[in-house]
């Protein structure tokens, strides 16, 4: 079994992969249940609590402004707070920052293999975190369409009493969209072990032949019977994407492909 790294978005099917391999052997994370579930992820989100707060700190420490709660909420009601920045939005140039003990606690939970931790975060927290694998970890990247992905983060953010405050819609929401593939892209493609990387689509996972081909990758059996078509909420929208979406989600099409 390969360790593993699952990215991409979040209501993007990250919970819905990482459920497949729950069962698998793998290291979650001790504490890996702690969000509960929802209407949202009925089956649960699989997110261990220690990673996300590594994730949070590293983007705490790399993002140059912060406002108190009290000035975010009343002025700034769209910039991202503590614990919610799985819906920051941050450009291909700013680079992560971490800290001596950031370190040491990433050593910490990578300790128990196999491990497969799941954190939209991830999308911009990799190039931390890499410093720190084996020959032995892989990265599954999944996606879906990307105006089904903003429908469902602003839905997200209105039945969430943590995420209430912040100020969310559609369009704002395909931003987080862009700048979080965008920013996968742009490490993927830097990348000298492309071989480590598979991208899968939403659909994919309804795929027999796709499932095997990352039962393959892993080397570990996926529970097929866990993906539910049926728990999606969002289908049919009259959002519009722009050229530059377009252009990220044909690239993604073109690597599941």
């Amino acid at each position: 079994m390969k360790n593993l790294l699952i990215l991409g978005s979040g209501r993007s099917g990250t919970s819905m992969l990482t459920g497949s391999l729950a069962n698998t052997g793998y290291n979650l994370g001790d504490n890996s249940n702690y969000l509960g579930k929802n209407k949202a992820n009925p089956k649960g989100f699989f997110e261990d609590y220690e990673v996300n707060t590594i994730n949070e700190d590293i983007l705490k420490a790399t993002i140059p402004i912060q406002f108190s709660e009290k000035i975010r909420k009343n002025i700034f009601p769209s910039f991202t707070f503590y614990r919610a920045r799985w819906l920051a939005i941050l450009p291909t140039f700013l680079k992560p920052k971490s800290t001596a003990s950031i370190n040491k606690r990433i050593i910490d939970v990578i300790k128990t293999e196999p491990f497969c931790f799941k954190d939209p975060r991830f999308s911009y927290t990799l190039p931390i975190w890499q410093h720190f694998f084996n020959d032995n970890t892989k990265f599954i990247v999944i996606f879906r369409e990307p105006f089904k992905t903003a429908v469902s983060i602003d839905r997200e953010c209105k039945e969430s009493v943590a995420l209430n405050t912040l100020k969310m819609n559609p369009k704002r929401a395909l931003k987080v969209w862009n700048a979080m593939y965008n920013y996968i892209l742009k490490i993927y493609n830097k990348s000298t072990e492309k071989d480590k990387w598979l991208f899968v689509h939403f659909d994919q996972m309804f795929d027999i032949e796709k499932i095997r081909e990352i039962e393959r990758f892993i080397d570990a059996k996926i529970d097929v019977s866990f993906p539910e078509k049926t728990i999606s909420r969002t289908n049919k929208t009259d959002l519009k994407i722009s050229p530059k979406t377009e252009k990220i989600y044909n690239q993604l099409l073109k690597l599941a492909y």
